[in-house]
């Protein structure tokens, strides 16, 4: 029998990716048009030219992801595409394009959660996942533990009360001139230096919330107080600030939930560091690490047309109504 394959549009914040996927998790094709030169003057995602960028590059993306993969229109199962969370501009250039891809190809399209593709990406690729499990969701918009009892309960158990880490992250790179985007850049530089700065630790100890703002702006006090700072030795410090803080909240909910398997996704789940820690608590809990390949760590089409089985198993309504804060426990 011919696996069923699926188109994933990604467009949720500022690179267009899309992907061709097929049921066991095996990626015939994904092609990402980065807005990195886009942005990088402005420090930060500018979501107007966001939303032009994904006009310019979309459907050249989705002809040339097609065509690697081998694969026409009539090939595919379905169109899967992000509608939340995220820039509302964004979104909106990905769901007009699918529902006009999918009208003219004779192809259902399924409004997908962007934060359920970030679960389903450890399956890329041939991965599995034990149930009941722990999810540490760790990105640039987002940071939240939930519980999953099975692959399709989620139980949102604790989330950040301000900044994500990985806007901490980005926050912080630009302190240190690191540029943008500046997580991976704090990440290799963290490497070279001594963690001998002792920044606090927001709410570590406490229950399954999150918050980041105190020590962005405990890095700021410091950078201000510190002319001449050892750049290596903040970022070491700032990494090993946010991994106790990470780990102790995933400790703390392996404790009380006693799960099979931890789920580490997001883009900041590519940090090296991060997975490392990550590994070790598995190791010491008996809990089975279940991380993305590292290629599939950050948004990526892939990840959305494998959330995508899921909508069609389940015959969810076809919802493309954009959502710029869906939460996680919702389709």
């Amino acid at each position: 029998m011919t696996p069923k394959l699926i188109l994933g549009i990604e467009t949720s914040c500022d690179d267009t990716s899309i992907a061709v996927v097929d049921q066991s998790g095996h990626v015939l094709s994904c092609k990402t048009a980065s807005q990195v030169e886009v942005h990088e003057g402005y420090g930060g995602i500018y979501p107007e030219f966001a939303s032009r960028a994904h006009v310019a590059a979309i459907i050249p993306t989705v002809s040339a992801v097609l065509k690697e993969a081998g694969v026409p229109p009539a090939g595919l199962a379905a169109i899967g595409v992000t509608r939340g969370p995220g820039l509302i501009g964004s979104l909106l250039v990905g769901i007009h394009t699918a529902s006009g891809l999918g009208a003219g190809w004779g192809l259902p399209v399924y409004g997908v959660n962007h934060l359920r593709g970030h679960l389903r990406s450890p399956l890329l690729e041939g991965g599995t996942v034990d149930y009941p499990a722990i999810v540490l969701l760790a990105s640039g918009g987002h940071t939240l533990l939930a519980f999953m009892k099975n692959a399709t309960s989620i139980e949102l158990v604790g989330t950040t009360r301000d900044d994500s880490v990985g806007e901490a992250y980005d926050k912080v790179a630009r302190m240190l001139g690191l540029g943008f985007p500046g997580g991976p850049e704090i990440d290799r530089l963290a490497k070279t230096g001594r963690a001998t700065i002792r920044f606090p630790r927001p709410m570590l100890g406490k229950g399954f919330e999150f918050s980041f703002s105190g020590l962005k702006s405990s890095v700021r006090r410091y950078m201000e107080q510190n002319p001449e700072p050892v750049i290596a030795d903040v970022a070491a410090s700032f990494v090993a600030a946010c991994m106790e803080v990470l780990v102790g909240k995933c400790r703390a909910a392996i404790s009380h939930y006693r799960p099979a398997s931890l789920i580490v996704v997001g883009g900041v789940s590519a940090s090296p560091q991060l997975r490392n820690a990550m590994k070790l608590l598995c190791e010491d809990t008996g809990a089975r690490l279940a991380l993305p390949p590292l290629k599939w760590a950050t948004d990526n089409g892939a990840m959305i047309a494998m959330a995508t089985f899921d909508y069609i198993e389940q015959d969810s309504d076809k919802q493309l109504e954009v959502a710029p804060n869906l939460p996680i426990n919702m389709l």
